[in-house]
C-alpha cells in the first residue's frame, strides 16, 4: 500500500482523535470515545542526525511524548511538525510504509538545517 492510498483510508484527520477536525465534529450521541492503544504508553524522540547548524538540538537529545504533555528538550517547531505522528503512534497506527511499526523517522521543517529524529513507541 502507498501512503497516498493508506492516508485516504484514515476516518477523518490524524489529528482529531475525538476532538472534530476540517471534516467536522461527531454529533454528541455518535461520538466514540478513543482510548490509548494497549501497551503503548508513550513515543519517545530522540535526535539521530544534524546537518547544518541548529542551535537548540544536540545529538542525542531526547523527549518523550504522552497523552499528559512532553517531557525533554525539543524544539517547538519541530514539535509541531511531528506531533500528528506521534499522536498516531500513540494511538497504534501502523504506517505500512515502515519497516519496523514501532520506529519512524521525521525530519524538522528547517531545511537548511535539517534535525532528523527518531520516533519510537514505548510500550509496557
Amino acid at each position: 500500500m502507498i501512503r497516498r492510498e493508506f492516508c485516504k483510508t484514515l476516518p477523518g484527520c490524524a489529528l482529531a482523535f475525538g476532538t472534530g477536525c476540517f471534516l467536522g465534529r461527531p454529533e454528541k450521541g455518535n461520538a466514540k470515545e478513543v482510548e490509548m492503544a494497549e501497551g503503548v504508553k508513550a513515543v519517545k524522540v530522540k535526535v539521530l542526525s544534524i546537518k547544518g547548524t541548529c542551535g537548540l538540538q544536540k545529538l542525542g537529545d531526547t523527549a518523550t511524548i504522552t497523552q499528559n504533555g512532553v517531557e525533554g528538550n525539543i524544539c517547538i517547531h519541530a514539535l509541531y511538525s511531528l506531533l500528528p505522528a506521534a499522536f498516531a503512534m500513540l494511538f497504534d497506527v501502523k504506517f505500512p510504509w515502515l519497516e519496523n511499526p514501532d520506529v519512524k523517522t521525521h525530519a524538522c521543517p528547517d531545511a537548511a538545517n535539517p534535525v532528523v529524529f527518531e520516533l519510537t513507541k514505548v510500550r509496557g
